[in-house]
């Protein structure tokens, strides 16, 4: 095995535009688990956790964190979104979050990545660079199936990008324990009151991250009914019927962490609580 140590953007992209299978290498969480375990055995790895660039957080009217930002930065500054500091929150150990980043989690592209439905959920854009280009996909349009995404061999993830959505956005993940786990299901809800929007994105219940779209509107007119300048809480009933919208977007299927009917139920009680939660946030 051949490992490059990149320090620049640049030296990053001229081994992918290269090296045939270059492999990048970021915090290692998944990918050193694939090669302990023999899923996975590059020639050649690039190690990327030198480049500063992609250590970059701005946040002005519009939000861009760079692939290298780890969990636990996540959790130590403001990352311009508090669903994404509570889905951070959750991410395995103190070591795994040192370690862990947001360009991995997009990079392994799995649907139980945690920080992933809260992207869907805010609409953010991911950045991508080549030797030639750069690029920009919404990320619905990047992630098309189980660890897989649109991302090029030549490729590299630089950022993700989204508009400021305010303080009305929660995570919720349901998992086999308290700690230390794989999602059987996680929902991310953002409330956008200043551009009058509600995104909702569905984690491990399906082949990829699943906007609620239905839900999603249907919150849009509960926020619109009520002004989406305050809070208000919604009625029982109508947490219930957002609740119901956001189960019956799931794909889920039976694996070894829950089944799809259990995946279906914990997503009804999510969404039916997370409403109640973003809208007494104004």
């Amino acid at each position: 095995m051949s490992v490059q140590v990149a320090r620049h953007v640049g030296e990053v992209l001229d081994n992918l535009s290269s090296v045939t299978g270059a492999t990048l290498l970021a915090g290692g969480t998944d990918l050193l688990v694939e090669i302990n375990f023999g899923r996975a055995r590059p020639a050649t790895v690039v190690a990327i956790d030198r480049v500063a660039e992609l250590k970059n957080l701005e946040r002005n009217g519009r939000v861009r964190m760079g692939a290298l930002v780890t969990y636990t930065r996540m959790l130590d500054d403001d990352p311009g979104s508090p669903a994404l500091r509570e889905a951070a929150r959750t991410v395995g150990s103190p070591q795994i979050r040192n370690a862990g980043t947001l360009g991995g989690n997009l990079g392994t592209c799995s649907p139980a990545g945690d920080t992933l439905p809260v992207l869907a959920a805010l609409d953010a854009t991911i950045v991508l660079r080549s030797a030639k280009t750069e690029r920009r996909l919404r990320f619905g349009e990047f992630m098309t199936g189980p660890k897989k995404s649109a991302r090029r061999p030549d490729e590299l993830i630089v950022a993700a990008e989204w508009d400021d959505a305010g303080p009305a956005q929660t995570f919720m993940k349901v998992g086999t324990r308290n700690a230390m786990v794989i999602a059987v299901a996680g929902l991310a809800l953002v409330v956008d009151r200043a551009r009058k929007r509600v995104g909702a994105g569905l984690g491990s219940c399906g082949p990829t991250i699943i906007r609620a779209a239905e839900a999603e509107r249907f919150a849009e007119g509960l926020f619109a009914d009520a002004g989406w300048e305050r809070a208000s809480r919604p009625s029982d009933a109508a947490a219930k019927e957002f609740g119901r919208l956001v189960a019956a977007a799931a794909k889920p299927i039976d694996d070894v962490r829950g089944t799809a009917a259990y995946r279906r139920h914990v997503l009804a009680v999510m969404g039916a609580r997370a409403l109640a939660r973003v809208a007494a946030i104004a």
